[in-house]
């Protein structure tokens, strides 16, 4: 494939996306921008064949849009809008199958600051052990964060009564006290249970606060966003996870993964609560059933669940 294919390649696909996949103008801009980026590159350094990519050659390419100061944010999106690419020219059989793999390989996600690979996510969801005292709440609240891709002041909040786990959904309420059903997949699911069986008994003493809020500390209080944070940072360290990790690395990780994985932005917006007038111009209402598929299909620890919304 030459630079005038690649080019020509990259208006096939934002058809494609545009008539098939029925995106909005914007993110259709957005992706778009990105493959030009990309074609800007592949024509500097004069990439043999840009439909066959080697894991050095998308290294390399990382390396770059690091050079361009981008944000975390907008590299992974480069990375997502690439993959989608990739599978396209795959749809179309012009592509090289081991595309998209490379596109998923932890060794690449690594090199985008402030996105953890969904390698690194496991490890640190999986470190809480047996012997750390109030492990059993710690796992669900890890699981709890990157499941749903919530706020850190949204997971110190929840209630009792905001949990479905029939259902495998959870109400949780964000900015301007706009509230919102999250699916929950089946590992968060499986801690939540733990947890509420055993754990948090041990946590929480029963007292008019500690008998409604979900994630407590011994005394029974809620959890601050700052005793959320410190319990992240722990077992980051003991992970050998970088210093920046936050509670915020783990909802943007959700976000990441779930566009990589081929969600579109629309329903990913929709799970994140995002509420901006950019965020939302194109926005449009995705139903709960549709939601729960997309997140079981897309998310690296979905999983299958129940059938039916929560009442």
């Amino acid at each position: 494939m030459n630079l005038n294919e690649l080019v020509a390649d990259i208006h096939a696909f934002r058809d494609y996306l545009k008539a098939e996949r029925g995106l909005a103008e914007n993110t259709l801009l957005a992706y778009t921008r990105d493959l030009e980026r990309y074609a800007e590159w592949v024509g500097a350094v004069k990439l043999a064949d840009a439909s066959k990519p080697t894991l050095k050659d998308l290294a390399r390419y990382i390396g770059f849009l690091h050079d361009c100061d981008l944000a975390a944010g907008t590299m992974a999106r480069h990375i997502v809008s690439l993959r989608m690419f990739y599978r396209f020219l795959r749809l179309e059989e012009r592509g090289d199958p081991t595309a998209t793999d490379l596109l998923a390989s932890p060794k690449l996600w690594e090199r985008v600051p402030g996105v953890l690979s969904p390698a690194n996510v496991i490890e640190l969801l999986t470190n809480p052990k047996a012997g750390d005292r109030f492990y059993l709440r710690d796992r669900a609240l890890l699981e709890t964060l990157y499941a749903t891709g919530c706020r850190a002041s949204e997971v110190v909040g929840l209630r009792m009564h905001d949990l479905y786990l029939d259902s495998g959904f959870l109400k949780c309420t964000g900015k301007g006290s706009k509230q919102r059903v999250v699916p929950l997949g089946k590992p968060a699911v499986a801690a939540l249970r733990d947890y509420l069986g055993e754990g948090r008994l041990g946590v929480a003493k029963e007292s008019d606060t500690g008998a409604t809020v979900l994630f407590t500390s011994r005394s029974g209080k809620p959890l601050t966003r700052i005793v959320l944070w410190k319990i992240v940072k722990k077992y980051c360290a003991r992970a050998g996870l970088p210093t920046t990790v936050s509670p915020h690395t783990l909802r943007h990780s959700f976000a990441t993964h779930v566009l990589a994985g081929g969600a579109d932005l629309r329903t990913v917006q929709e799970l994140l609560g995002h509420a901006s007038i950019n965020t939302t111009q194109h926005y449009t209402h995705v139903d709960r059933d549709r939601l729960k598929a997309i997140h079981a299909k897309y998310h690296p620890r979905g999983g299958k669940k129940p059938s039916g919304p929560p009442a």
